[in-house]
């Protein structure tokens, strides 16, 4: 669902309609199927929507209509105009899926974007999509990748003020986010031999500790700790040069410092593929790499690219899976 004063739904609608010429595999939302079947109607895309009582009845009816599990929200959403009485079944319709995947009744969950702040005022208690997501399964360690055709990404800290993160960054936060993300590239990516390239946390990668000490005392241990573990790594790299073309072909994925090192890069690559993935659940999830846009909500402006990236990554993880 995701927001439903967002371009949720109207992407889901977009992509459903492009299903043919992406070669997508049957999906199923989530969500308020009369509130879908008003907006379809509202920006005129010849779209049907269609109730199903389980998923299993997504797979007949696709070809024909979008196939939703019907959860009527509390309030009339309006384009633009997000409501808190919505949180709990924007909260509800996240469970779900995950309850569903683990049950086997899916193969994935690709998540719309949420607005974090009106759930925040709903009650919801965790940063965002990530830490909700491991508070599901156990709270187990989890890592976000960024993922595009061009360039993966992964954050070492992610939803943190600069200043915490870089107080939370440690020897042991980026040996576990490389091991996991050296494990997730073969397993989930089909990479034989996965490649890192770790990006200092200050420029120039700390200039031989002239532009702070953190590169040589926490970065460059954690580089070596990862090699001796067997991953192919190189780094501490100075960030600024890390993501040219030329620099991109010699790594699979960039550990970076923090949250903008990373999703800096990725966006302004391929602002419209990008695809958040969270590594270390035990189920597949993916989501578009992209916020609510409120402001192009219900204008059928917005594009569908990275929820048809999502939703092929989710399927091609999936299949790894076996």
């Amino acid at each position: 669902m995701g927001e439903p004063a967002g371009i949720g739904g109207e992407i889901a609608i977009a992509a459903w309609k492009a299903r043919t010429d992406a070669a997508l595999t049957p999906f199923f939302m989530i969500d308020d199927a009369e509130r879908l079947s008003a907006l379809a109607h509202r920006l005129a895309t010849g779209v049907s929507v269609r109730t199903i009582a389980e998923p299993a009845q997504a797979i007949d009816c696709f070809n024909d209509a979008l196939p939703v599990l019907h959860r009527p929200l509390p309030t009339i959403s309006q384009p633009g105009h997000p409501d808190p009485a919505n949180a709990r079944a924007v909260i509800g319709a996240i469970e779900e899926a995950v309850t569903l995947t683990l049950g086997k009744q899916a193969a994935a969950v690709v998540t719309n974007p949420i607005h974090k702040k009106v759930l925040y005022d709903g009650g919801f208690g965790f940063p965002g999509h990530t830490e909700f997501l491991s508070s599901l399964t156990g709270g187990g360690r989890v890592v976000m990748m960024l993922a595009s055709s061009d360039l993966k990404v992964v954050p070492v800290t992610i939803h943190l003020a600069l200043r915490s993160a870089i107080q939370k960054l440690s020897i042991d936060e980026i040996v576990a986010t490389g091991l996991m993300t050296a494990l997730a590239l073969r397993k989930d990516f089909g990479i034989t031999h996965p490649r890192l390239a770790v990006a200092g946390l200050n420029p120039h990668a700390g200039e031989g500790g002239a532009m702070g000490s953190e590169d040589q005392e926490i970065v460059a241990p954690a580089v070596e700790e990862l090699r001796r573990a067997g991953i192919d790594v190189v780094g501490p790299l100075p960030a600024d040069t890390m993501f040219h073309p030329r620099a991109r072909a010699r790594y699979d994925a960039a550990l970076c410092m923090y949250h903008d090192q990373a999703l800096i890069p990725l966006k302004t690559i391929d602002f419209d593929g990008g695809v958040n993935v969270t590594l270390g659940l035990p189920f597949v999830r993916t989501s578009p790499d992209h916020g609510t846009a409120l402001d192009l909500a219900g204008r059928g402006q917005a594009h569908p690219n990275s929820l048809i990236a999502a939703l092929k990554i989710a399927r091609d993880m999936a299949n790894r899976r076996g």
